[in-house]
């Protein structure tokens, strides 16, 4: 899943694209490295970020969906968004995929549209919203915790019906450095929920904080630890590199293949 903002404040820079030229650009690159799908968001969900009017999101959504329909009109297209409003006016340029960092919260005719246009939806654990989750990192048990917040809202959203669910267990969504890296330890565990599991670590704070390097120079240790939640059990990498996300599950698979001699 290659990462494509349409927003000027993303934590990471090589992710925006503000006009047509840019997200064209942007779009071609990820899709010809082998993306299967292109999230689109176009609100910073970093620590402290503000949120947008809907009409602004809805605005920037629309020129993306538009310009990138009209140029790669195949393409799986992953709309990154809490707001109903949004989804409901992307509906016509055949999204696939609801990606709800609210997982619900702000708004629960979500799930009763991704049951009715059959779209899977990925489940994101997240306490707060981004302006406030930086200071919601208190668990006292972080890996339980994430479990019972899945355990507690799966069944909700399988009544209103949605069949296909992603739980994304919300890499920085207000969990610090050192919960990041446990929550990649003990990733396998939200295997036994029997749902695909999406991972959004690419170029962030617990890497190049860890490191003590830019965002831009944080490619290295991302692919790193996408050996890491590949092994785990992660089934969707969200990136900003395709390219080095594709060759990281060439090699990951190659080591699962039987010995032979």
């Amino acid at each position: 899943m290659g990462v494509l903002n349409i927003t000027a404040d993303s934590f990471y820079s090589e992710s925006r694209a503000m006009d047509e030229n840019g997200i064209i650009e942007k779009a071609a690159l990820m899709v010809s490295e082998g993306a299967d799908i292109l999230d689109l968001g176009a609100m910073s969900s970093r620590p402290g970020a503000h949120l947008l009017p809907v009409e602004v999101e809805m605005d920037r959504m629309l020129m993306a969906c538009s310009i990138i329909r009209s140029k790669f009109p195949n393409v799986l297209l992953s709309i990154d968004t809490f707001r109903f409003r949004v989804l409901e006016a992307l509906l016509p340029f055949g999204i696939h995929l609801i990606n709800d960092i609210s997982a619900g919260k702000e708004n629960e005719e979500i799930w009763a549209f991704a049951a009715q246009h059959h779209l899977p939806y990925v489940l994101m654990h997240m306490k707060g919203d981004p302006r406030n989750m930086a200071t919601l990192n208190q668990y006292d048990d972080l890996i339980a915790e994430i479990l019972d917040f899945y355990i507690q809202r799966v069944p909700t959203i399988i009544q209103a019906g949605v069949k296909d669910i992603i739980l994304d267990p919300g890499i920085g969504f207000a969990k610090n450095i050192e919960q990041n890296f446990y929550l990649l330890r003990h990733l396998h565990l939200f295997k036994l929920l029997e749902f695909p599991i999406l991972i959004g670590l690419s170029r962030k704070s617990l890497i190049w904080k860890t490191l003590g390097i830019a965002p831009e120079e944080a490619l290295n240790g991302t692919t790193a630890l996408h050996m890491q939640a590949l092994n785990q059990g992660a089934a969707i990498l969200r990136v900003h590199d395709v390219k080095a996300a594709r060759q990281t599950i060439c090699l990951w698979k190659k080591l699962q293949q039987p010995i032979t001699q």
